[in-house]
């Protein structure tokens, strides 16, 4: 099934759900203040009557009040769960049209000193982020960000996270109910942050020899003076007053165990959406190996995370106790309650903390992947492409820029077959080279993250990615535009000279100097990528950078795109050509818009 057709489907029979479901609770409702005006009634017209046909009267009716609470509240999470369903699947809906606006765009992460992502509108509105990110964690949102930022350069490993998101991408869905269970329970983006921290704090109950020694006392006390107050060798008074002392005592900690009692909450409920995530993970059988050794990972000495969370919630139940006062007289006054299940909480993040971040990383591994996986069924069109293991190959087929509506795109091929070897681009303003440039950008990009590229096919060596399409002057460092490339370059001939293997995209280079000085450094900035082997493709008007494949027969390969001038009309085909640009049309466009004469 396509996904037109799959989300479609999917939120009609989501929508029929939850109007039926939205029925039910209305009947419940009703239901229930029925029952509620019931119980006035009965005890009205039985008042009079013994109190034993009243009680059984009242209980008869009260039993089934407290059932539909039961059931409206069960009802209530299950119009949550298909609310939140029929917005993800109208927003994939949305998107299917190009339309992204719905999705974070990750802002937090547009970074102009980085090697290639605000060149390429990574990140921000109408970004290739926004495109893709479908993550319903903050962890899953940051793990997928640092992928599009670090991309990888390993052969095995892309073609590992490959099928990985192909294994996901048939999994509708678990996909779905992942991103759903995440979105119900949506933590705030620093929780996850708080838990890392919490988990390398100290532990102070668990590490006093103080706090062991009053957890022994207490309850010591107490039954040696019950014992000897059960044999007459002393008075009971004495327990009575041990009680007493131990329990004014506690008070001094109440204030404590508020705070960590909230504290725990507070992360229990975090790691309770984990925890979820974590038990879908786990009942699926998967095919891919990357995603059965995070899932085996997570296991500790064959316990489940869901079980480890368990015992805890269990522990902050049991200090729940303290809220009811008789009991909470018996317990401090016996054997200090509180101090003693603070301490046991705490042990329990002794033995599990450390765990607690993988489980998390996990998390947001499988996240992030979810994205992907999306990403790839949305786009059935789009293809894998074959990694190769030896420098440099970049072969692509009809490859367009994903984020361009398919009947606006215009798709062109991508040929750099050899290391050393570079694509010179020219063409008149408007014509599509720097479009054609952030196409073939981003998709390599795509490549090296494992995803589904916008081509018929593609054969890539993954290099480091380097771009300078985007330089602007920087006020804050009172740095000029030119200099500011001139940084960018030096960044790239250091890299070339540390050993690393980069691909290259350069828009109009040096375009801060006067012609002649520009043609100069232009010549001597390619000479010089020749000498340390890059590979890349550079974009110009400068016509004569078209004259270096005179000098590297071999290395250099001239392509154009033209702007069509007939019948006094400027037109453009996008499509890329052999050779050097023929057509400009400046001055043409300033003559017809009558801003010049002639």
């Amino acid at each position: 099934m396509n996904p037109l057709e799959f989300y479609n489907q999917t939120l009609q029979q989501t929508k029929t759900e939850l109007e039926i479901t939205n029925k039910k609770i209305l009947y419940i409702s009703i239901i229930r203040i029925l029952l509620f005006l019931g119980c006035i009634i009965t005890v009205y017209m039985l008042w009079n009557k013994d109190t034993m046909t009243m009680t059984l009267s009242v209980m008869l009716v009260i039993i089934p009040f407290l059932l539909m609470i039961k059931l409206h509240n069960r009802f209530f999470h299950k119009r949550k769960y298909l609310e939140t369903k029929s917005e993800i699947l109208e927003k994939e809906l949305e998107g299917l049209n190009n339309n992204y606006s719905s999705f974070d765009e990750g802002k937090e992460f547009v970074n102009p000193e980085h090697m290639y992502s605000f060149d390429l509108d990574i990140f921000g509105k109408k970004s290739l982020f926004q495109a893709i990110n479908r993550t319903c964690t903050y962890i899953g949102k940051k793990t997928l960000a640092q992928w599009m930022m670090k991309h990888l350069n390993d052969k095995k490993n892309i073609e590992t996270r490959q099928k990985a998101i192909k294994d996901l991408a048939n999994r509708n869905e678990f996909r779905l109910n992942f991103a759903i269970t995440g979105l119900i329970t949506k933590s705030n983006d620093k929780d996850t942050e708080e838990i890392k921290e919490w988990v390398n704090t100290e532990s102070k109950h668990t590490k006093s020899n103080i706090i062991k020694s009053v957890l022994l006392i207490v309850p010591t006390t107490n039954l040696i003076l019950l014992i000897l107050g059960l044999t007459d060798i002393i008075s009971m008074n004495w327990l009575g007053l041990s009680f007493s002392v131990f329990t004014i005592m506690s008070f001094s900690i109440i204030k404590r165990a508020t705070i960590i009692q909230e504290e725990y909450n507070k992360k229990l409920k975090t790691l309770d959406t984990y925890a979820r995530l974590i038990s879908l993970m786990q009942n699926e059988i998967w095919v891919s190996h990357e995603i059965k050794t995070i899932i085996d990972n997570l296991q500790i000495n064959g316990q489940s995370p869901s079980n480890a969370l368990k015992a805890l919630t269990k522990e902050l139940d049991r200090l729940d106790l303290r809220n009811n006062q008789i009991l909470y007289i018996i317990l401090e006054g016996s054997m200090f309650f509180q101090l003693r299940q603070m301490t046991r909480i705490e042990k329990w993040k002794d033995t599990y903390g450390k765990y607690l971040v993988e489980w998390i990383e996990s998390v947001g591994n499988i996240d992030a992947l979810c994205s992907l996986a999306t990403f790839s069924y949305n786009h059935q069109d789009y293809v894998f492409p074959e990694i190769s293991d030896t420098p440099f190959c970049l072969e692509a087929k009809d490859m367009g820029h994903p984020l361009m509506p398919q009947e606006q795109c215009v798709k062109n091929d991508a040929n750099i077959p050899s290391r050393p070897f570079f694509l010179i681009i020219t063409g008149a303003n408007m014509a599509g080279k720097s479009t054609y440039l952030r196409t073939i950008g981003i998709n390599y990009l795509l490549g090296c993250i494992g995803a589904p590229v916008c081509c018929k096919s593609m054969n890539m060596y993954p290099a480091q990615l380097i771009t300078s399409l985007r330089t602007s002057d920087s006020l804050s460092e009172n740095e000029s535009y030119f200099f500011a490339e001139l940084k960018r370059l030096k960044r790239i001939i250091d890299k070339l000279n540390n050993g690393e293997e980069l691909f290259i995209i350069l828009d109009e280079i040096l375009k801060g100097t006067n012609s002649i000085d520009k043609q100069k450094g232009s010549f001597s900035l390619i000479r010089q990528f020749m000498t340390l082997k890059a590979n890349g493709i550079i974009a110009t008007h400068d016509l004569l950078l078209g004259e270096l494949i005179k000098y590297f027969p071999e290395e250099i390969k001239n392509y154009c795109f033209e702007a069509d001038i007939k019948n006094n009309e400027l037109s453009f085909t996008y499509k890329i050509r052999e050779g050097i640009a023929q057509n400009m049309n400046a001055c043409f466009l300033m003559k017809k818009m009558g801003i010049v004469d002639n």
